[in-house]
């Protein structure tokens, strides 16, 4: 595990991954986690959903919390959507299906956290 230095740089100096398939127009930007900071518990990434862009339909063993920071657009918890737009949490429990799509015309950029230990 990394030496837990700190951190205190901004977003865009963080690399945007590409997420693939089955995802569309989706990155993925690793701000904080066990890797590359030595986060012992915690992982915090930044998704970015270009228009038309969308995450897989899943579900996983682990939770999620999100705020959304800027754009437009839709979090499928089971089989209810829900409206995402700046100041937007959601919170998707364990093993639940959902999905993230764009719905907007500008970038959807929401904050997703998750255990570091995955």
């Amino acid at each position: 595990m990394t030496e837990l230095k700190g951190k205190a740089v901004h977003y865009t100096e963080i690399e945007a991954l590409e997420v693939g398939e089955p995802a569309k127009n989706a990155k993925i930007r690793w701000l904080i986690d066990r890797e590359n900071d030595g986060a012992p518990v915690y992982a915090l990434r930044m998704i970015e959903l270009e228009p038309g862009g969308y995450s897989p339909h899943h579900q996983h063993d682990w939770e999620h919390e999100n705020f959304v920071v800027e754009g437009k657009g839709q979090l499928l918890i089971e089989d209810t959507w829900h409206d995402l737009y700046p100041g937007v949490v959601g919170f998707v429990p364990p093993n639940v299906m959902h999905q993230f799509k764009n719905t907007g015309d500008t970038t959807l950029k929401f904050l997703c956290g998750i255990p570091a230990e995955l």
